[in-house]
C-alpha cells in the first residue's frame, strides 16, 4: 500500500494563520510591517497631526521633513549653486531656478480673466488678482501701510528699523534686503536681459519690462481701490493714493 506523504504544516510554510474563536469571528490576516511601510506611516502621520518637530535654529521656522529643513538653511547660508545661464540669478534650490528659466522662454500660460496680464506660474497669477480685489488685509502697525500679503508686510516693516545691512561696494547705497542689493547692482554691470518684444527697448529688471508693456497693450492693472482709476505701473498708483491720504490734497481734483 502505497503511504500517503505527510502534509505540509503551517509553521512550514513560514505564514501565520490565525484561526477564529468562533465562526462568527472574521478572520484577520496581519500584514507585514517592512521600515519603508513605517516610515511612510510615521511621515503621513507627523503630517496628518500638523506636528513639526524639525525647527531652523537660525529664524525658528518649522518643518515636518528634515530633508525640507536642510534646503531651507540654505537662505542662511547664502549659499546659491544653481545659476541661470540667461542672466545670471542664482538659486537655493534647482526647482527655483527651472520656474524662473520660464521667463526666458516667454511662455506664460497663466492669464488673469480681468485685464488678460499673463504669468508665468499659477503663484504669480494669484498674487496678481488680489490687486483686482483691493484686498489688503495685512496692515503695518507703525503707519498704517496695508499690503495683499504678508511677506510684503514684513519686507516693508524693516523700513521702520532703519537696519540696512546690504550695501553696494559700487556705490553709497545701502539696502534692508539682499535681493534688492542684487537688483541694484544690475545697473553697474549694464546688463539689460529684458527685452521688449513690440519695441526692442531693454531693461534691467524683468518687472520694469512687464511695466513697460503695458503701455503697448493700453492695460491698466494697477487700480485704486479708493476712486477705481487704473495704472500701468506701481509707483505710479502709489503716489496716486497719496491724493486719498490728504498729502499733497490740492491734487484731489485730478482723481
Amino acid at each position: 500500500m502505497e503511504s500517503m506523504s505527510k502534509p505540509r504544516s503551517i509553521d512550514d510554510c513560514n505564514i501565520t494563520q490565525p484561526v477564529p474563536a468562533s465562526k462568527d469571528e472574521p478572520v484577520v490576516i496581519p500584514v507585514e510591517k517592512t521600515s519603508t511601510t513605517m516610515k511612510q506611516a510615521r511621515r503621513r502621520q507627523r503630517i496628518d497631526s500638523g506636528n513639526r518637530s524639525l525647527t531652523c535654529d537660525q529664524c525658528g521656522k518649522a518643518f515636518t521633513r528634515n530633508s525640507s529643513l536642510k534646503i531651507h538653511q540654505l537662505v542662511h547660508t547664502g549659499i546659491k549653486p544653481f545659476s541661470c545661464d540667461q542672466c545670471g540669478r542664482a538659486f537655493t534650490q534647482s526647482s527655483s531656478l527651472k520656474k524662473h528659466q520660464l521667463i526666458h522662454t516667454g511662455f506664460k500660460p497663466f492669464s488673469c480673466d480681468l485685464c488678460g496680464m499673463a504669468f508665468t506660474q499659477s503663484g504669480s497669477l494669484k498674487r496678481h488678482q488680489l490687486i483686482h480685489t483691493g484686498l489688503k488685509a495685512f496692515s503695518c502697525d507703525q503707519c498704517g501701510k496695508t499690503f495683499t500679503e504678508n511677506g510684503n508686510l514684513k519686507q516693508h516693516r524693516l523700513a521702520h528699523t532703519g537696519f540696512k545691512p546690504f550695501s553696494c561696494d559700487q556705490c553709497d547705497r545701502a539696502f534692508t534686503q539682499s535681493g534688492s542689493l542684487k537688483k541694484h547692482q544690475l545697473i553697474h554691470t549694464g546688463l539689460k536681459p529684458f527685452i521688449c518684444d513690440q519695441c526692442g527697448k531693454s531693461f534691467t529688471l524683468h518687472t520694469t519690462l512687464k511695466e513697460h508693456q503695458a503701455i503697448h497693450t493700453g492695460i491698466k492693472p494697477f487700480v485704486c481701490c479708493q476712486c477705481g482709476k487704473g495704472f500701468g505701473r506701481m509707483d505710479t498708483l502709489r503716489n496716486h493714493q497719496l491724493i486719498h491720504t490728504g498729502v499733497n490734497s490740492f491734487l484731489s481734483s485730478q482723481c
